[in-house]
């Protein structure tokens, strides 16, 4: 079941009077329960590209359709709605909100979306509970690891049951026992769950953890591989 298409899509910058073309002609399509990687050296345009599928820039050209909703035609407002209840987005700096709890970063989207209490606390708890932070769900980001920081962002990406989880570059900041085990908690959650995972990424181990990789290289797909 496809959940998203991108159509021939192009980014372009000007800078100081000079055309730079950061996407160039990206057309993809992913389906319901996919964990792929976009893979890339710095300047190949996958985080461009990653931030346009998630709605945080635009296109110059192209088409970027969300099941059958076609993003580069809502008005910003509506662009804000349809990233809270069909985006979850984990970036390499984490964004959590230093001076809420855990538990209260994690409820934060929900009470946005005007959720009643008892079950955004039913979500954070079962969230915080399977990325094995049961024991922390009242602690502020200055008191805990950036693994377990990273923990929260996932499970708040994931709070509002998006369709999918953009993560850019989520390990970037983790040293290898902590990437390994946020890995192991994204994947399972992506079973059990069936939420599609897209990550922009330079990290091996994110590659080797990957179902399907997707090479940019210029702004350009250069390859696009499933893997077991």
């Amino acid at each position: 079941m496809k959940i998203l298409t991108l159509n021939n899509v192009h980014k372009i910058y000007n800078e100081s009077e000079v055309q730079v073309h950061a996407v160039n002609g990206v057309s993809l399509e992913f389906d319901k329960g996919e964990f792929a990687a976009i893979v890339g050296p710095s300047g190949s345009g996958k985080t461009t590209l990653l931030n346009m599928i998630g709605g945080l820039d635009q296109p110059t050209e192209g088409e970027i359709i969300v099941d059958s909703t076609n993003i580069g035609s809502l008005k910003p407002s509506g662009l804000i709605d349809f990233r809270m209840y069909n985006i979850g987005f984990v970036f390499q700096a984490y964004n959590l909100i230093p001076v809420l709890t855990a538990r209260e970063n994690v409820e934060f989207i929900m009470h946005l979306q005007g959720r009643p209490r008892k079950e955004r606390e039913a979500r954070s708890r079962e969230l915080l509970e399977a990325v094995g932070l049961a024991d922390r769900m009242d602690s502020r980001p200055s008191k805990m690891s950036g693994g377990q920081q990273q923990r929260v962002a996932v499970a708040r990406a994931l709070a509002s049951k998006p369709k999918f989880v953009l993560a850019d570059e989520p390990t970037a900041n983790l040293d290898s026992h902590s990437t390994e085990n946020l890995l192991d908690i994204m994947e399972r959650l992506n079973r059990e769950e069936q939420v599609t995972f897209i990550f922009s990424t330079h990290d091996n181990r994110v590659v080797k953890k990957a179902r399907r990789v997707i090479t940019i290289e210029d702004g350009k797909v250069e390859s696009d591989s499933t893997q077991k």
